[in-house]
């Protein structure tokens, strides 16, 4: 059973990493609605936190409506915070609905993934309405702008926020940071690894 599991994580993976864009994402669709910013300069802040660290702690609107707050899944669920630039960006818009195939991922390790990027809600709500339904919440860290991202030392010096992931536990303890080239989407197989550790502890 574990070595079927095992091939279906590795089907999955290789789908997501090779199949290409259109394959997992509706971009291709909406592509002449997208801006192009270019190569960008890969790292353009300094962590203020590290693993072992509690996690700071947020509350930010969320483009259905809802406030969400880190602490609602205290002793919950292990969350993963997807942080991205800016919404109608290429990479951005092939990263989050490349993650609707592995919602089931997601559950297996008792994970909640949160969207969060600086752009206001209306720029959201119809950049998300173009993706197509995601199974987790996007959340707005525009105001005071960029606070969440900064809190975690991830607010590039043009206001954006880095592309990075952040595990948190459920005791609210950091226990993965991946801050990525900006330009490139981020491995799932190194963050589906990291979370099989916080299974393991």
């Amino acid at each position: 059973m574990k070595k079927k599991l095992t091939l279906i994580i590795a089907l999955l993976l290789c789908l997501f990493f090779f199949a290409g864009t259109s394959a997992y994402s509706r971009s291709s669709s909406f592509q002449n609605s997208i801006y192009n910013p270019g190569l960008l300069k890969p790292l353009d802040s300094m962590l203020k936190v590290k693993i072992g660290d509690a996690a700071p702690q947020f509350t930010l609107h969320a483009v259905n409506g809802k406030r969400i707050s880190l602490k609602d899944y205290r002793g919950k669920k292990n969350v993963v915070l997807s942080f991205v630039p800016a919404a109608w960006t290429p990479v951005c818009s092939d990263q989050w609905p490349g993650y609707n195939i592995v919602e089931e991922l997601f559950k297996k390790h008792d994970a909640i993934l949160l969207g969060i990027t600086v752009d206001n809600i209306p720029t959201l709500f119809s950049w998300t309405q173009q993706m197509g339904d995601l199974w987790f919440p996007v959340l707005s860290d525009f105001w005071p702008h960029g606070a969440v991202a900064d809190s975690f030392g991830l607010l590039r010096t043009d206001g954006v926020s880095e592309r990075a992931l952040v595990i948190i536990d459920k005791d609210g303890i950091i226990r993965y940071i991946g801050v990525g080239d900006i330009n490139v989407r981020p491995s799932l197989e190194v963050l589906i690894g990291e979370l099989q550790k916080i299974d393991q502890k």
